[in-house]
């Protein structure tokens, strides 16, 4: 019962975020999951890490399916999404955390960048 009303709860919020909350969250989200998988790698819980670079992959398609390709900065984004998905490739073949630790603070200052804007154009 407790467990419906949570899920529940947790639909209800996702649908009505706003579009720059909803992009927000999901970079939020890729961020936990690299640290998730770093760590996993570092505890040798390779099971954990697959999953949590399986999970950062489907996050970051999903930001790219979801471009609007009517802006000219889209395809820059989309080229930066492409270049996230080598790297977590790279990250899933070599096992190796060098390569979340370049690609974590290009996530936060890209999320970072999209918190900018959308509190210039809630002020607006």
């Amino acid at each position: 019962m407790y467990q419906n009303g949570y899920q529940q709860y947790k639909m209800q919020s996702v649908n009505t975020m706003t579009h720059s909350e909803m992009l927000l969250l999901l970079y939020d989200e890729l961020i936990k999951r690299l640290t998730r998988a770093q760590i996993a790698l570092g505890n040798k819980d390779y099971d954990l890490f697959e999953k949590s670079v399986q999970r950062s992959r489907e996050i970051v398609r999903y930001l790219d399916e979801t471009l609007n390709m009517e802006y000219s900065i889209s395809y820059e984004l989309r080229r930066m999404y492409e270049f996230f998905l080598y790297e977590l490739s790279r990250l899933q073949a070599g096992r190796n955390s060098a390569v979340v630790d370049e690609l974590k603070p290009l996530v936060a200052e890209l999320r970072d960048a999209f918190k900018e804007a959308s509190k210039k154009t809630a002020a607006v």
